[in-house]
C-alpha cells in the first residue's frame, strides 16, 4: 500500500526578525503530500493502514471531534484504498454538516454520534463492544491515529532532513504522536519542541514521555511541550492568530490553518522574540497540513 510521494520539501523563511536574531529557519512543507491525506495525518496512517490490510480488515473506526482533521484525513484515506470508515464524532448532530464532517460523509464515511461523556470513556471495553455489535468487525485506529504504528510512521520525518545541519525541529501536537516520532528518529540529538493546539496540554508530557519509552525503550531529554499557545483551546482562535497568520501567508505563500499550524508557527515566532533561541541556531519547523 503506498501513496506516492517525494521527500517534501525544506522551504528557508526570510524576515527581517530572523535576520535581527541571526537565526535560520526552515519549514518542511509536509502538507504538500498529498491533497486530502496531508502532513502527520498520512504519517500516521501510513503503518496503521497497513496493518489492517495485513489483519485482513475492510473497515476502519476512529474519534474525532467534529472538526477532527484526522477523521477528514481517514474518511480520505479509506477512498483511496477501499476501506469502508466509521468515525465516531463527539457531541450532538449539527445541520448543516461543516466542512469537514460534509467532506467526510460525502467521501464514504459513516459518522455516528456519542455524548461528550461517552467520548470520554471511548475505549471502554463495553462501549468498543456496543460499537461491534453495531457495525461488525473493524480496525481501530486510535483518536487522532497515536499508537505505536503512527510513531513508526512519523519517525520518518527525521529521516528525510538528510542535508541540513539543524538545532531544534518543532511541530505542532494535539494527541502526542507526531512529536513521539520525531524524539525517537533525533534518538537524543538535536532537540524537539511539540506546541500544544490543546488548552492544559501539561498532560501531553506525559503521554509523549510513554509513547517514546513504549517504541524504543528510551527515555530522552532533548524535547519540551510548549504549551502557552493554544489560544483558548482545541480549534479555537483569537484576533491575533488570524492576524499573524494572515501576514504570515501574505510574506511567505505558505497556507496555515488555526488548529495547529498557525498556532505552532505563532508560538514559535513569539519564542524567537523572546530570545529562546541562541544567535547562529537552525530551527525547522514541520507543516504538518490540516484543513483550512
Amino acid at each position: 500500500m503506498k501513496l506516492s510521494i517525494n521527500k517534501t520539501l525544506l522551504e528557508k523563511i526570510s524576515s527581517p526578525l530572523l535576520d535581527e536574531k541571526k537565526l535560520t529557519l526552515y519549514v518542511k512543507r509536509d502538507d504538500l503530500i498529498h491533497p486530502t491525506v496531508s502532513g502527520n495525518k498520512w504519517r500516521k496512517l501510513k503503518y496503521n493502514l497497513q496493518e489492517a490490510q495485513k489483519q485482513k480488515h475492510d473497515t476502519l473506526l476512529s474519534f474525532g471531534g467534529a472538526y477532527s482533521n484526522h477523521i477528514y484525513a481517514l474518511a480520505a484515506a479509506g477512498k483511496l484504498f477501499g476501506f469502508k470508515t466509521i468515525g465516531i464524532i463527539r457531541g450532538e448532530k449539527t445541520l448543516p454538516l461543516n466542512p469537514v464532517l460534509e467532506f467526510a460523509q460525502k467521501s464514504g464515511m459513516r459518522l455516528y454520534y456519542i455524548s461528550r461523556t461517552a467520548y470520554r470513556d471511548k475505549y471502554n471495553p463495553e462501549l468498543i463492544g456496543e460499537f461491534k455489535e453495531r457495525f461488525g468487525k473493524f480496525y481501530l485506529v486510535p483518536e487522532g491515529g497515536t499508537n505505536m504504528l503512527a510513531v513508526q510512521g512519523c519517525e520518518e520525518i527525521v529521516d528525510e532532513i538528510d542535508d541540513i545541519d539543524f538545532d531544534y525541529i518543532c511541530c505542532a501536537s494535539g494527541t502526542g504522536g507526531t512529536i513521539s516520532g520525531i524524539i525517537t528518529g533525533l534518538n537524543g540529538k538535536h532537540k524537539a519542541l511539540g506546541f500544544s493546539a490543546l488548552k492544559g496540554g501539561e498532560f501531553l508530557k506525559d503521554d509523549v514521555g510513554n509513547l517514546v519509552k513504549g517504541y524504543c525503550g528510551k527515555d530522552f531529554d532533548n524535547w519540551d511541550i510548549i504549551t502557552d499557545y493554544h489560544f483558548g483551546g482545541y480549534a479555537k482562535s483569537k484576533p491575533e492568530l488570524l492576524e499573524f497568520m494572515k501576514q504570515f501567508e501574505k510574506a511567505h505563500k505558505i497556507p496555515l490553518e488555526f488548529i495547529y499550524t498557525g498556532k505552532m508557527l505563532y508560538g514559535l515566532f513569539d519564542l524567537i522574540k523572546k530570545d529562546y533561541f541562541k544567535e547562529g541556531q537552525t530551527i525547522i519547523a514541520v507543516h504538518t497540513g490540516g484543513v483550512r
